[in-house]
């Protein structure tokens, strides 16, 4: 909501809020930023709404009990989703550039926009988490950055099937994998949504993504494990390290080579890359600027971030990674340099891990190797009714069944004590989860018990 916020604010509108989070005192230093910027805050009691004129946006996350619903409903005001209200600002501007898929929408959303404003354009970016290229004093927060309004990049949502409403001039699908709805509900929407694309970007090596170029009209189509995609690398060139991964990039259409340098370790970050480059690419920027950009590109707080690594050598990366295609991701990352693998998981919500806990402890079992573990604490609960009586210990049991070793302690600050004790020199401890700002925090709180 933050990053939406600040474009419908920069656009002249008067904004105001409330959140769970303000009231439990969590993120102050958010909240005190966005009143010293103009945004009214309130408590989540209803107090903010006192006129029928006003408007209220609420994600589809907010249950009709909440307060300010009531208080809407009463008053008479008109209501918006985040989605209806994004997507309004979105098909608005003269050129879009929409990111879908399961996983690595909110990287590729950033590095377009790091390609575009070094190509020497000013777009307006939405995205799910705090861009390191675009952070300044003035932005500390930079989930958003306000450029021209007819330049619009944004990550867009099928978890609540809104990826329905944007008609985007170049649509990006970078993977077609369960999340929040079954793989029948999947196809349907991004089929659509590639269809209602005026170039659709598709990644060749989602097999399901790769099935939906049929219902495109004009693409682009990339790959790193597919040869004949437009955009692909050359396998033999790619390095790996802690720092980042280097590759040989082919531009199938015109038959050239670029070598691409990229600040980010693994290959879900090197296809990420290529997506960003194929977007670059149909929105007419030359291939060899959009790979010359990335060199410089800083990465996505939460996204394989590293907090740091103790004098002893442990060391503490923040992830994202919260579905089975994410975590995999991130721990195959971690896989591909030496040292155990300390996996902490916080899952993003009882709904969530009814749904897929089968599917992430088998990725846990699969990705970690026998000297590695997993712990997991109870799953995020801001308040609300949904059905709790499936935990984060049924997780547990399944990796064990599995062959894999992991813990189940219920408390998230338990599991910092028990995580800082199982650690030795040449660990490296993951921070897995979504839905929680406070996870940078533990993060950074378990490197402070390291040091």
């Amino acid at each position: 909501m933050l990053p939406l916020a600040q474009i419908a604010h920069r656009a002249g509108h008067a904004v105001a809020g409330s959140d769970r989070s303000r009231d439990a005192g969590r993120t102050p230093e958010k909240f005190a930023w966005l009143e010293a910027n103009g945004f009214a805050l309130f408590p989540q009691d209803g107090s903010g709404l006192t006129s029928p004129d006003q408007v209220l946006i609420a994600s589809a996350a907010i249950e009709d009990s909440v307060p300010e619903v009531v208080r809407a409903r009463e008053l008479g005001c008109a209501r918006l989703s985040r989605a209806e209200l994004l997507s309004t600002l979105f098909n608005a501007a003269d050129f879009s550039v929409a990111i879908g898929g399961t996983s690595g929408k909110s990287t590729v959303t950033g590095m377009i926009a790091w390609i575009l404003k070094e190509a020497g354009h000013d777009p307006t970016v939405m995205n799910g988490a705090v861009m390191k290229n675009f952070v300044s004093p003035t932005n500390p927060f930079a989930s958003a950055r306000i450029g021209q309004p007819g330049l619009f990049v944004s990550e867009v949502d099928e978890s609540d099937g809104s990826i329905a409403l944007y008609h985007p001039t170049v649509g990006v699908l970078l993977n077609v994998s369960m999340d929040h709805k079954s793989i029948e509900e999947l196809r349907v929407l991004f089929g659509n949504y590639v269809a209602a694309a005026g170039t659709a970007v598709i990644n060749l090596d989602s097999p399901e993504a790769g099935h939906l170029t049929a219902r495109a009209g004009k693409h682009v189509t990339f790959g790193v494990r597919t040869a004949d995609a437009d955009l692909t690398v050359d396998p033999d060139t790619i390095e790996h390290s802690d720092l980042g991964i280097r590759a040989a990039v082919i531009d199938n259409r015109k038959h050239e080579v670029f070598p691409l340098n990229l600040p980010m370790p693994g290959l879900h970050n090197l296809s990420n890359a290529l997506a960003a480059i194929a977007a670059a690419s149909a929105a007419g920027i030359d291939v060899g600027l959009a790979v010359a950009a990335l060199r410089s590109f800083l990465g996505l707080a939460r996204r394989f971030d590293v907090i740091g690594t103790s004098l002893s050598g442990i060391t503490v990366i923040d992830d994202f990674g919260h579905n089975p295609e994410k975590c995999a991701a991130t721990l195959r990352t971690l896989k591909a340099t030496p040292g155990r693998v300390i996996a902490f998981f916080q899952p993003h919500g009882y709904g969530p891990l009814r749904q897929m806990g089968a599917e992430l402890a088998a990725t846990f079992a699969r990705e970690l190797g026998p000297e590695d573990i997993a712990i997991l604490c109870d799953p995020v609960y801001f308040g609300g009714t949904v059905d709790r009586s499936v935990g984060s210990e049924r997780i547990v049991q399944l990796i064990a069944e599995a062959g894999g070793k992991a813990e189940y302690i219920a408390s998230r600050e338990d599991c910092g004590t028990r995580i800082a004790a199982l650690a030795a020199p040449g660990d490296r401890i993951a921070v897995m989860g979504a839905r929680d700002d406070t996870l940078t925090e533990f993060a950074r709180s378990i490197l402070t018990r390291l040091t």
